[in-house]
């Protein structure tokens, strides 16, 4: 099962079941690059930080460390963008790559043994400087955090409103603000989507 809201549905939506209804070709979306190739394409930007996301980048985070190599002696962190169901792997797990962990919450539909991992969990909570951000609808959403912040002790704990436009995302802020401030948590909003909506980026 996919979360239909959290992740692009041209990432993972083979068969035409996410809200769009569109049947996604993994042979037009999917391609396989060598790492010098994304190496230079990124470091062509010029950029200081590169995020990598997913889908879940961390299901293929072998792969990954030649090109964490390559931008971090080029001067260029990355920040992973990641669901916390995988444990890092240590040669990622150092000075220039940080880690956004975002556990998916009940409300994604995905059964809690798929969404919350404790031994990913718990190298993530004593990794420095991960941060732990959930996306939340309503104050029960809240307690559910609480929870899984009571269980591994997490630190750095981030809010997002729940929402695909800017109504819903306000309507979200209003219900959840200030119990996240009463609990003494980070709030933030859904820039990309306020922005961009669902614009596919290039």
């Amino acid at each position: 099962m996919s979360c239909h809201w959290c992740d692009t549905p041209y990432t993972w939506d083979w068969q035409g079941t996410s809200d769009s209804g569109v049947r996604y070709d993994p042979k037009a979306e999917l391609h396989r690059r060598s790492v010098s190739s994304v190496a230079e394409e990124l470091l062509g930007l010029g950029v200081d930080l590169v995020v990598i996301s997913g889908g879940e980048p961390l299901s293929q985070q072998a792969r990954l460390v030649p090109l964490i190599d390559t931008l971090l002696e080029a001067g260029v962190e990355v920040e992973f963008e990641t669901n916390g169901t995988r444990v890092p792997d240590r040669r990622l797990v150092r000075p220039g790559v940080r880690f956004n962990v975002s556990p998916k919450l009940a409300h994604s539909g995905d059964p809690a043994e798929r969404r919350i991992v404790p031994p990913a969990l718990r190298r993530f909570a004593v990794t420095p400087g991960v941060i732990f951000k959930f996306v939340c609808r309503t104050t029960a959403d809240l307690d559910e955090v609480a929870a899984l912040v009571d269980q591994f002790a997490l630190e750095a704990v981030w809010i997002m409103p729940e929402g695909q436009n800017p109504d819903d995302i306000d309507k979200h802020m209003q219900e959840i603000a200030s119990s996240v401030i009463d609990r003494g948590w980070n709030l933030t909003t859904r820039l990309h989507t306020l922005v961009w909506g669902h614009k596919r980026g290039v």
